[in-house]
């Protein structure tokens, strides 16, 4: 077993085909079929199921150890980089859309600045995306809505954010100050799913406020749930990040009594060292919230986000 057919297994892997492969390596399908049909005499398996180009579940298994090899070997080489001041790595970060609008711009420049070296990989998603994607290795961490319930990951919070609501400014509820939940209930609104972070906070306290909300529109994705405010189309309660004051048109923010705001933090895989451009890009993230979060509508900095992941994490836990 070596290297290179581990790498032909996670390239069919990620791109589902022999060729597709080939052309991610730089090589051709032959060297592909070659590395893993030696892998597979080697393990006495079947990997790839050639009809459709995806794994089978023998093959799912081997991809997953095989990520952790490769992952390791990218931090051998940024840790051996660190320990002569020069941290040198790539590190992939998960962030939710709506705190990326404001999170992501500052943050590359400071990374820039402090590590030039280190290589920033964004994916731009939902928590219930992010969170299997830092648990398998995919990411490296990744901002997140807590709680995160999941024994694999250790997690802090970063910042506090307010619930507002965005209203056209047609609505009957924008000639309100404030709202309570009672009389947002009186009204269709636009809503995340039911089972995601935010939704399920702003249900627990319709249900102690003994109120029931009545959706519009139940949208998975809170960028569009915002867009969709912003353009007219119903009133919609949101996190503070996701209703920027410089974006146009005919709305309004609204406060909203007796709805908690969310929490956002960074979350880690429990397991396994943490490389040094992951530590590096943990405390630069640290000082952008620190520094940029009081300067946006709604948002504070966690009291907690001063202290440290968990060190935990990452210190190899069996």
């Amino acid at each position: 077993m070596d290297l290179r057919q581990l790498n032909a297994l996670l390239a069919v892997a990620d791109t589902g085909s022999f060729s597709a492969a080939a052309r991610a390596l730089h090589t051709v399908q032959s060297n592909v079929s070659t590395h893993v049909a030696r892998l597979e005499r080697e393990l006495d398996s079947t990997l790839v199921d050639r009809a459709s180009g995806t794994l089978t579940e023998e093959g799912e298994v081997v991809a997953a150890r095989a990520r952790i090899v490769a992952r390791e070997l990218d931090a051998l080489v940024s840790d051996l980089s660190a320990l002569h001041a020069d941290v040198v790595g790539r590190v992939r970060l998960g962030v939710i859309g709506t705190t990326g609008r404001w999170l992501v711009p500052p943050l590359v420049v400071a990374l820039e600045e402090r590590f030039p070296h280190v290589r920033l990989v964004i994916v731009d998603a939902t928590t219930s995306s992010l969170l299997p994607q830092v648990i398998n290795g995919s990411l490296d961490l990744a901002v997140i809505n807590l709680p995160a319930d999941e024994p694999e990951l250790v997690t802090e919070p970063l910042f506090d954010e307010d619930p507002v609501l965005v209203t056209p400014t047609n609505h009957p509820l924008a000639t309100a100050d404030r709202v309570t939940l009672a009389e947002v209930a009186q009204h269709r609104v636009l809503l995340e799913p039911q089972g995601t972070g935010f939704r399920d906070l702003i249900d627990e306290h319709a249900l102690a406020a003994g109120v029931t909300l009545n959706p519009l529109a139940e949208i998975d994705g809170m960028r569009l749930l915002a867009s969709l405010a912003f353009q007219g189309f119903g009133p919609a309660i949101l996190p503070a990040s996701a209703a920027p004051g410089w974006i146009g048109g005919d709305w309004k923010r609204v406060p909203v009594d007796g709805l908690d705001g969310r929490t956002v933090g960074l979350a880690l895989r429990r397991r396994g060292l943490v490389p040094a451009p992951v530590r590096a890009m943990r405390d630069v993230l640290r000082d952008v919230v620190t520094a940029e979060a009081p300067a946006q509508f709604g948002i504070r900095p966690a009291e907690a986000m001063t202290g440290a992941v968990d060190e935990r994490a990452g210190r190899g836990s069996a």
